[in-house]
């Protein structure tokens, strides 16, 4: 059968009563997927991102980094999966309400002149959004889209602080670690179809937009290739599944940086920083 399109689905929709509206949602909800269910109940939620928080009023940056560490540390040791009293089952179900307002008290407060524990918050979502691609810390078939969270859209907005705050020099050294923990050749959400996978872009596509001349391309590869000097030595690598080897790791992270390592080779071959692209 081929599909409505919108005019079509809201002419058949104005026939139908409330009665029949409520019935078609229900049977909707009831008979979906698990992800059609987290996006009804997102739509029905009066309030989502507020969690009775008045809408002008903002959160210390330390408090902020406090609360995120907490969600972050319960998340990973399994708490919102249930069997654990310092999360109550209503939480439970509600944890994406709790990542997107956490995400915007960092986002508001990255605004202010200091960004240290905004940017060290932003910084501990968006490791816990990566994670989510392959961890199960809560009970969702895509947790990334079912908390609406844009995970390129969060490293940019960090990206530009960092950068107004640090210089092009503080900038590439705070981020070329993070460009190697998070970027993702395929986006961060699982099924790569939903309304968040659309508005993901790489991590080398934010780059490219914050580097303006080849100068500061050749600064930021100087720091990039540090970093990863850093992340091949064994004994100061991040911690990683047990069940991967190193070689599977190298592998997965070649991988997720190709497309950054394309355009290092467009800037720098021929180019006085050539001898980077042989490093």
């Amino acid at each position: 059968m081929k599909r409505m399109d919108r005019p079509q689905f809201f002419s058949r929709l104005a026939s139908l009563d409330e009665e029949r509206l409520r019935k078609a949602l229900w049977n909707l909800y009831w008979r979906g997927s698990a992800a059609m269910r987290e996006r009804i109940e997102a739509e029905l939620d009066p309030q989502p991102n507020r969690a009775g928080r008045p809408a002008k009023e903002r959160v210390p940056p330390e408090q902020v980094l406090t609360e995120v560490r907490d969600f972050v540390a319960l998340a990973r040791s399994g708490a919102y999966l249930g069997g654990d009293r310092r999360v109550s089952p209503r939480e439970r179900t509600r944890w994406r309400f709790t990542f997107q307002r956490l995400v915007g008290d960092a986002t508001a407060v990255l605004c202010a002149e200091d960004i240290g524990d905004a940017a060290a918050a932003m910084e501990q979502l968006v490791d816990l959004g990566c994670q989510l691609k392959d961890s199960d810390y809560f009970r969702s078939d895509d947790p990334v889209e079912a908390a609406r969270f844009v995970v390129s859209d969060a490293v940019a907005l960090l990206w530009s602080r960092l950068r107004e705050q640090y210089g092009l020099s503080g900038f590439a050294e705070r981020a070329a670690p993070q460009l190697i923990r998070w970027e993702s050749r395929y986006g961060w959400t699982r099924r790569g179809d939903g309304s968040v996978s659309e508005k993901e872009i790489s991590l080398a596509d934010v780059l490219a937009r914050m580097l303006p001349a080849l100068d500061a391309w050749i600064g930021f590869a100087d720091h990039y290739l540090d970093a990863l000097d850093r992340f091949a030595t064994p004994s100061r690598v991040r911690p990683k599944r047990s069940w991967e080897s190193d070689d599977h790791v190298r592998e997965r992270r070649t991988e997720a940086l190709a497309g950054w390592h394309l355009m290092l080779l467009g800037k720098l071959a021929d180019s006085d920083a050539e001898d980077r692209l042989d490093k």
